[in-house]
């Protein structure tokens, strides 16, 4: 399924074939990267790479952490740990995401190996013997209070350029204006470790000389940029830079976690990250092949692509290169670069520092598919300007793209196909021997090829979403197509015909398998598993030697004959509702949302712990059978009206938003289980609720808790001050579904049913007799280690 190939058989440059180098900027190590990461560069590379292997390139797509370096050494401060631990902690948090999102690396890798260091120090000696690097001594903010040196991202203060005077600007760069800074620039800066005032101090550094590579420089760029069709907000940020000069720029810092310096005078120092990142790219190439220069001195036979967002262009076309022209070795040098502007958040940007959007982990949390997530932002890939995220419009394409157009053409192909003989095709694609001299499928065969030399044009200069809007287009013709031909009309009245537009129509379902695949694999692999193809195959559209004339007899692409599988729906609807759930749960930064999720789960265990429960009769003060004086408050229900049944928990799993929550799904002797939200954790372990027999109360009005809506509730008991909590446990015998009986009880017990919501309050039930009031099962009282079961209180609001 256009995979890439298996670790233990790394690809190399083939002579004649087209060999495509990849990267995406490495995603720093410190923080969860944000839906505008995703798609400002592992996203969007990793949809070329698709393509690449869809066009039978020899491609390979490398990417890692980026570990070293300032922002590191202030994480591990915050979570008091070493550099190493936190690396650890937020490599496996990037590479389970991008796992999720689909992302098709052939290595993915970090910046913290042997093969860092030894690449990293070999290019800075070749910069030594050839005199391009320069020692200088350079004030740097020194906090008298921390005794050290302050590397730039240990410094925040207000941004010193015009007009922008943003208040909390780094010391490297500043994040509203994107200047790139030095710490000493900056107005009333502070330590952002004790947020002393620093003050400046002397300190000896080693400086690369741009300056002098300029010329070298220079010509690569005016090159380069147009053989590689740089994209334009890449070029202006480039001339931007070589416009206002280039200076010398500082490659040491004073820290401990990086490359070392390999050199005697600056030996306590180690590589400044801008100069010590790039090179990743070569050292993760390493990781994966012991051959890597094959690939990165391999100037003839191998295109280096590189993607990353407009914030990182001048340390990939100017920095970078300098470095590498520096050495005076072939380097593979970038040919094209692939830039994005930002995808900002409903009313305002993406920020890691601030956690403010949706995050890749929130992402998957949200269960909606990583295929719609692809898809909703390769549609709004911010390729010329900032786009903007938003849930309603997520919905909206979804919905109206996903859903109504693409799902729909393929699920109406497939569904009638699959009917029985009379009605159908009994699922296997009929022949169909005079297409090409059918006029409706002559005119759309025109049609689709075009539109497929449209997304090879668009796909070929990295016009991504260009490309993905070309071939939902072709969805669209196809929508068109089964339309016009009124097939259902054809079966029975021109049976030739239908069975043409059929296997015309299931033909372009696998062309849109194939044009799709690079944007939504997971969807691609679904449509071949319904077209009883196997998973492995490799999608193409192109004949052996790369012509996508085929692409123009749709009738040709899948043999008449074959059974395909079981067609289901491809997509699923977002509600109104869930939008405005996600808009509200995402709102704010993740601190924020972090203390209101706090603040609900503080409000429960209160609710909980001021909840009355009910005692001896005397204080349930309960009224004799038959008493005329017997009324039922408006607060108070009758015990006789509570639905309570066996039922045995399918499925539990804790909630994702919620740690004192479990998500149950149980059955109650319906035709579908029921989902129970349960306040449990703290009492009762995961392993001991799986496949259990509960007492379920089924009336009660469904509850929204934390984000997930609960059609019931799980009866518990517990002692007098809620230390203990057990669930209570019907015999062995008891039947699924049936429904729980009462009667009255004399004794003492401890234990007594409690309801945990939020939403309920305890009130006296009416229980009509001088004896306490007892669940039972077939007469026999439902028992605990606390004893046995009285019934709690319900607020009649509550039961439905």
């Amino acid at each position: 399924m256009a995979n890439p190939p298996a670790k233990n058989a790394p690809k190399l440059p083939v002579p004649g074939r087209r060999n495509i180098l990849i990267t995406s900027a490495l995603p720093y190590v410190n923080n969860v990267p944000h839906l505008g990461n995703i798609i400002g560069s592992v996203l969007s590379a990793d949809v070329f790479a698709r393509y690449c292997r869809l066009r039978g390139y020899n491609a390979i797509y490398i990417c890692g952490t980026d570990e070293y370096g300032t922002a590191t050494e202030t994480k591990a401060m915050e979570e008091n740990c070493s550099p190493k631990e936190i690396c650890d902690k937020y490599h496996a948090i990037h590479r389970d995401i991008y796992k999720w999102f689909d992302i098709s690396f052939d290595e993915f890798g970090r910046t913290s190996t042997p093969q860092q260091t030894e690449v990293c120090q070999s290019i800075f000696h070749k910069l030594m013997e050839n005199n391009w690097l320069s020692e200088n001594t350079m004030q740097q903010l020194y906090c008298d209070t921390c005794k050290r040196f302050l590397a730039d991202r240990l410094v925040e203060g207000t941004c010193p350029t015009l007009d922008c005077n943003y208040e909390s600007a780094r010391g490297d760069q500043c994040e509203k204006c994107g200047k790139l800074l030095n710490p000493t620039e900056l107005k009333d800066p502070k330590c952002k470790v004790c947020r002393a005032t620093p003050r400046i101090r002397d300190t000896d550094h080693l400086f690369l000389e741009l300056p002098l590579l300029r010329d070298k420089l220079e010509e690569y760029i005016n090159n380069m940029s147009v053989a590689g069709s740089w994209s334009q907000n890449a070029i202006q940020a480039t001339h931007a830079w070589l416009k206002e000069g280039l200076k010398p720029r500082c490659i040491t810092r004073d820290l401990k976690w990086g490359v070392p310096v390999p050199h005697e005078k600056y030996k306590d120092k180690v590589f400044y990250v801008w100069f010590d990142a790039p090179i990743g790219y070569i050292s993760i190439t390493a990781c994966y092949t012991m051959d890597w220069e094959k690939w990165w001195k391999n100037p003839e036979n191998v295109e280096l692509y590189q993607f990353m967002g407009k914030d990182n262009v001048p340390f990939h076309t100017v920095m970078f290169p300098s470095t590498l022209l520096g050495t005076s070795e072939r380097w593979t040098m970038m040919k094209t670069i692939s830039v994005t502007e930002y995808l900002n958040y409903e009313s305002g940007k993406f920020s890691k520092s601030k956690g403010t959007g949706v995050f890749g982990n929130d992402a998957k949390d949200t269960k909606i598919p990583a295929e719609v997530w692809r898809y909703y932002l390769l549609t709004n890939r911010p390729e010329a300007s900032d786009t903007l995220f938003m849930w309603a419009d997520l919905q909206a394409k979804l919905n109206s793209e996903l859903l109504n157009n693409l799902g729909n053409f393929i699920n109406r192909v497939l569904s009638f196909i699959a009917k029985p003989p009379g009605a159908g095709y009994d699922s296997v694609i009929p022949d169909a021997p005079d297409a090409e001299s059918h006029q409706l499928t002559k005119s759309l065969a025109e049609k689709v090829g075009k539109l497929v030399d449209q997304y090879l044009e668009a796909m070929e200069k990295v016009k991504l979403k260009q490309g993905l809007k070309t071939a939902m287009n072709i969805s669209s013709e196809g929508n068109a197509y089964l339309q016009e031909s009124q097939f259902w009309k054809l079966y029975k009245e021109d049976p030739s015909s239908c069975a043409i537009v059929m296997k015309t129509s299931v033909g372009l379902v696998y062309l849109l398998a194939s044009l799709l695949e690079p944007f939504m694999p997971s969807f691609s692999v679904e449509v071949l598993r319904q077209l009883n193809i196997a998973p492995e195959t490799h999608l193409s559209f192109c004949d052996e030697k790369g012509e996508t004339e085929k692409a123009k007899k749709l009738w040709a692409f899948l043999s008449s004959g074959h059974k395909i599988g079981k067609p289901e729906p491809l997509f699923k609807e977002l509600k109104d509702e869930d939008v405005e759930f996600f808009r509200v749960k995402f709102a704010g930064s993740q601190a924020d949302r972090k203390e209101r999720a706090e603040a609900d789960e503080k409000k429960i265990a209160e609710q909980l712990k001021r909840t009355k429960i009910a005692g001896n009769a005397k204080k349930q003060q309960a009224k004799p059978v038959g008493s005329s004086k017997s009324k039922v408050s408006e607060t108070e229900i009758s015990i006789s009206k509570l639905d309570i049944r066996v039922g045995l928990i399918k499925k539990v799993q804790k909630h994702p938003d919620a740690d004192s929550l479990y998500v149950e799904e149980i059955d109650v002797g319906e035709d579908s289980t029921r989902t129970v939200v349960s306040g449990l954790v703290k009492y009762i372990p995961l392993e001991e609720m799986q496949n259990r027999k509960v007492l379920v109360l089924c009336n009660l009005k469904p509850a929204t808790m934390r984000g997930i809506k609960s059609h019931a509730m799980v009866l518990a008991a517990s002692n007098e001050d809620h230390s203990k909590v057990e669930l209570v446990d019907p015999p062995e015998s008891a039947v699924v579904g049936e429904r729980v009986s009462f009667r009255g009880y004399s004794g003492e017990p401890d234990g007594i049913l409690n309801a945990k919501s939020k939403v309920w309050e305890k009130v006296q039930a009416d229980l009509h007799t001088d004896a306490e009031l007892v669940a039972c099962y077939k007469d026999v009282p439902f028992t605990t280690s606390a004893g046995v079961c009285k019934v709690l209180s319900i607020a009649s609001g509550a039961i439905r």
